[in-house]
């Protein structure tokens, strides 16, 4: 979905482009206004939220959400591989626990390999929308509001609006 951040300095700015965007028609998927740390998050208009709790301006969430991603199929595959390991090899480590217990063994330590292995691809894999989300924490701590907008795919926003309240910086994020 194309994503769009709009750094404005102060509220009213974002709260009046969302009221024009809606007017025009813009249909937009979803809105987040974030608040600096310093701005009470509630005064009135819609809520704004903590950079924390918007899961595009927070790369550990990002990773979180990969590295479950990358465990549901992981885990499985490991969980086979250690069980066909542990049957084609002549290896009896585990022999005390029986034949079925043996593969069992095998199978739960190759599940737990896939589970390792999902934490280190999530963590080694960037993101590509790295930098811009970098730009914008930065400017978080500088005391600015955020402006994330997200439109269906294709649709464009009316950059006329967009321009009217003076935004100090666009950065849009590549899709998700």
């Amino acid at each position: 979905m194309p994503v769009c951040v709009l750094v404005l300095n102060e509220r009213d700015a974002a709260e009046s482009l969302v009221t024009s965007l809606r007017d025009a028609g813009t249909h937009l998927l979803r809105v987040a206004l974030v608040a600096p740390d310093a701005e009470p998050t509630s005064s009135g208009g819609p809520t704004a939220e903590r950079i924390d709790d918007v899961d595009l301006l927070n790369p550990s969430l990002a990773r979180n959400r990969r590295q479950r991603s990358m465990s549901r199929w992981l885990m499985p595959f490991g969980f086979l591989a250690g069980a066909t390991f542990t049957q084609i090899t002549t290896l009896d480590t585990f022999a005390r626990f029986g034949t079925i217990g043996e593969v069992v063994i095998g199978g739960l330590l190759g599940l737990g390999s896939g589970l390792m292995g999902s934490y280190a691809a999530a963590a080694s894999v960037p993101s590509d929308n790295e930098d811009g989300v970098r730009i914008l924490r930065n400017r978080h701590k500088e005391n600015s509001w955020l402006l994330l907008l997200e439109t269906r795919p294709g649709v464009e926003l009316p950059w006329t609006l967009v321009q009217k309240v003076r935004p100090q910086q666009v950065v849009r994020l590549s899709e998700l």
